[in-house]
């Protein structure tokens, strides 16, 4: 894997002698007995130690993977030149390190773990598994999958709106690393998605409430949730004198587009309405409380922003916003009870910027 080191690719044919200590070679061959055997020989006799291998099936053949360490004053084309001899195309060859040869499958896990504890790294992470040049997130209309350069560039999704873009100049991917890098964000998916399920919070008086993603069948328990508040509630939730909500916002309230809602469910009640909005432009996305009067100052807030808030890093958020009036402070005060950084607010426009550390 890439960590971090700049990779350098000489194309068959160059006669620069190379200082690296560490080579990583990508050798086509045919699929039969004695191929291989040959190869280590031949590299044997150059004086190359190899520290690494590993086989990738390929249509036709297959593709070995080798870290080696290259005699001294060896050059890449004298290497490239033997293994042709020996029936073997060398369709790579870059700088490598001891990182190289940790098994790439336990390499993919331990990357797949530094992306739940930071999601913002997954593109690098990516990277990593891929031994890719370099990792892109780009919205997913721009992404154009069907651009494969020769093997040398593959799209993943990434989320509803996104997608990554990995690009490798010394050696086009093969199909057993694009299967490890979708098998990785695969679980990853499966884990925000775990994220999303029900938590059980308990509140201050000792009342327990459960967190859990709203569904269309939730309309008419949201709507009773809106007749049992307060008209200064609904205020400060909708910044408008309005005393309910038309029936026709419920399915909007509930499924937000590209968004999520989460509820605070107490029996059979609805007893609070939280909300993840992504922003249309990319920037953080919008959080939104509603919170039955006779629940507040209860925790339930701080709960329920802090799910939102954990959801959103899951997401690879780093920042969210709520709207505010002047001198409505309860989104402020059940952030900073969350764990979550509040900066002051900028007095020219009315959003409250919530940190996620």
């Amino acid at each position: 894997m890439d960590m971090g080191r700049t990779r350098t690719t000489t194309a068959p044919g160059t006669t620069t002698v190379d200082t690296a200590t560490t080579w990583r070679l990508r050798i086509r061959m045919d699929d039969s007995p004695g191929t291989l055997a040959r190869v280590t020989i031949r590299l044997a006799d150059l004086g190359c130690n190899i520290l690494g291998l590993q086989v990738m099936p390929v249509p036709g053949g297959v593709v070995d993977e080798l870290v080696i360490r290259p005699a001294t004053g060896l050059a890449r084309a004298e290497l490239v030149e033997a293994l042709a001899a020996e029936g073997a195309e060398c369709a790579g060859v870059t700088d490598a390190d001891v990182h190289e040869l940790v098994d790439p499958s336990a390499a993919a896990l331990a990357a797949a773990g530094r992306a739940v504890d930071d999601p913002a790294k997954l593109a690098d992470v990516l990277r990593e598994v891929l031994a890719a040049d370099v990792v892109t997130l780009v919205p997913s209309n721009e992404a154009n999958p069907a651009r494969t350069e020769g093997g040398h560039r593959r799209v993943f999704p990434a989320g509803p709106d996104g997608a990554l873009v990995a690009r490798r100049s010394w050696a086009p991917f093969v199909q057993l690393e694009i299967t490890r890098a979708q098998s990785m964000l695969g679980l990853l998916t499966a884990v925000r998605t775990n994220l999303s399920g029900p938590a059980v919070v308990t509140c201050g008086d000792g009342a327990m409430v459960v967190l859990r993603p709203g569904l269309p069948t939730d309309t008419d328990a949201v709507f009773a949730l809106h007749t049992r508040c307060s008209m200064s509630t609904m205020f400060h939730r909708y910044h408008t004198g309005m005393r309910t909500v038309p029936r026709r916002w419920l399915h909007r309230l509930l499924m937000p587009p590209r968004g999520l809602s989460l509820l605070g469910v107490a029996g059979r009640e609805v007893v609070a309405l939280g909300q993840l909005i992504p922003s249309a432009n990319g920037g953080a996305p919008e959080v939104s409380l509603l919170v039955e009067d006779g629940w507040q100052r209860q925790g339930l807030g701080t709960a329920l922003l802090g799910r939102l808030a954990e959801l959103g890093a899951a997401a690879g958020h780093r920042e969210l916003v709520a709207v505010c009036l002047p001198g409505q402070d309860a989104v402020r005060r059940a952030a900073e009870r969350a764990g979550l950084r509040v900066p002051a607010p900028d007095a020219r426009e009315a959003l409250l910027r919530i940190e996620i550390p």
